[in-house]
């Protein structure tokens, strides 16, 4: 039996819920280290080309969402 994918489970375990928060979710982490990853791979956009942040931001989900899934294996 496979565990279900938990998309708030913390990426720092902490418990700040007292702070009414308990940090970033594991998937933000994901995406946002994968956001990092396509950013570096268009040159362009240190030149100062328009780029379609809003299809990268999809994308870096998209991304996150597969890596949690393959923690389920």
């Amino acid at each position: 039996m496979t565990t279900p994918i938990n998309k708030l489970e913390p990426a720092f375990p902490r418990d700040h819920r007292h702070d009414g928060h308990n940090g970033m979710t594991i998937r933000d982490y994901f995406a946002a280290k994968a956001l990092q990853g396509m950013l570096t791979a268009y040159p362009c956009a240190a030149l100062g080309v328009d780029m379609d942040f809003d299809a990268l931001a999809g994308d870096s989900y998209t991304a996150a969402d597969a890596m949690l899934k393959a923690r389920q294996s």
